[in-house]
């Protein structure tokens, strides 16, 4: 079993590290951070253009068909530029719904705007503060309409379209597409902690909804979408941490004290080691979760759930110790450890938090030991 990406797969990923540090630099972050535009509109078209945005859609539906190494790859990179894009909403989340569970004649419909970027994506599953959980599941859909309130949905104020769990009138969980620019729709950007990703409260009053699919049911169905879509977010945490170990190495390089650069110290010597060895095992994770995804193995629960934790101890480890590399500037505005902080801690709660995650992985290595 070989956890190596192929060549051409390399190649992918020096063509889009080399894209994206010259389309998504710091400033692109801070322009988003600090501006009225809620998303890096240029960059998502140069990113369509490119094919990113349908890497994993098959090429009868108008996707690039990279696969899912691919996506992976390219979720790696736009982790590590902390690109401000509805990427992971819509393509982890509405993109992965979509093929799973959807009618041909809902792919043939949905999946070529996604693909193009035309269309953006997201999924409405959280009613609320707490973990995905099914019996948090309220909002209900009777005679074709959506009545209830999800918060906090990723990217929700910017989505064309949502992916929405609910209730259908046998009280099943189900997921609906509900159109966001219709009526019966409200949405209101919240506030958090890292502004260059988009988080809505939306509000559903009778407003139109179709179901994905004709027979898709049930908790599995959402928790399976779930844990396909960790394993590229953990690839997203992964490429952040990697890019905060270089700054603070570079860092340490450069800054001297008492005549020499920290870096010789060994204080900042066992932070930087530290960190190195929790990426490290974040990326085996992922990449092992990688193939799981890929080949659709029986693993991918167990894989999802370990790439998920190990990546989110990474990020939170290797963001705060950036910080404390830089000293007091890395608490300043100027300083861009901030930007990967903020990430680290929205990245840590999408799709589940850590103690979801942590539980899931329990649960999942009790049961297959009890085998």
């Amino acid at each position: 079993m070989n956890f190596e990406f192929s060549d051409e797969l390399k190649q992918l990923r020096d063509q889009a590290r080399r894209f994206l540090a010259e389309k998504s630099p710091p400033g692109v972050v801070r322009q988003v951070l600090d501006g009225a535009e809620p998303y890096a509109g240029a960059l998502w078209r140069d990113m369509a253009a490119m094919g990113w945005l349908g890497a994993a859609i098959p090429e009868q539906y108008g996707g690039a068909g990279l696969g899912y190494e691919g996506l992976c790859v390219l979720a790696e990179e736009l982790g590590r530029a902390l690109a401000p894009v509805p990427f992971a909403s819509s393509a982890y989340l509405a993109t992965e719904a979509i093929l799973a569970a959807g009618s041909e004649a809902q792919k043939r419909k949905m999946l070529p705007g996604l693909a193009d970027g035309s269309m953006i994506g997201t999924l409405a599953l959280a009613e609320g503060l707490g973990q995905p959980d099914p019996g948090s599941v309220r909002t209900r859909s009777v005679g074709g309409r959506l009545s209830g309130s999800k918060w906090p949905v990723p990217d929700g104020g910017v989505a064309d379209f949502a992916i929405v769990a609910a209730r259908d009138e046998t009280g099943e969980i189900a997921m609906f597409v509900a159109d966001l620019t219709g009526t019966g729709v409200t949405r209101h950007n919240l506030t958090t902690v890292d502004p260059s990703r988009n988080h809505a409260r939306i509000e559903f009053a009778g407003a139109e909804a179709e179901r994905l699919g004709s027979d898709v049911t049930g908790w599995p169905t959402v928790q399976r979408l779930l844990e396909r879509a960790a394993i590229m977010i953990a690839f997203e945490q992964v490429g952040g941490a990697d890019a905060c170990l270089q700054m603070a190495r570079d860092y340490a390089l450069e800054r001297y004290a008492f005549g020499r650069p920290i870096g010789s110290f060994q204080a900042i010597k066992h932070k930087l080691a530290d960190v190195y060895v929790a990426i490290e095992l974040a990326r085996s994770n992922a990449y092992y979760g990688a193939w799981a995804l890929s080949a659709d193995a029986a693993e991918l629960p167990l894989a999802a759930a370990t790439a998920r934790v190990s990546a989110t101890e990474a990020y939170n480890l290797a963001s705060k110790e950036n910080i404390q590399t830089h000293g007091g500037i890395g608490f300043t505005w100027d300083v861009d450890c901030h930007l990967y902080y903020r990430r680290s801690k929205q990245l840590a709660l999408a799709v589940g938090g850590a103690p979801y995650w942590k539980n899931r992985l329990v649960e999942l290595i009790e049961t297959r030991n009890a085998a």
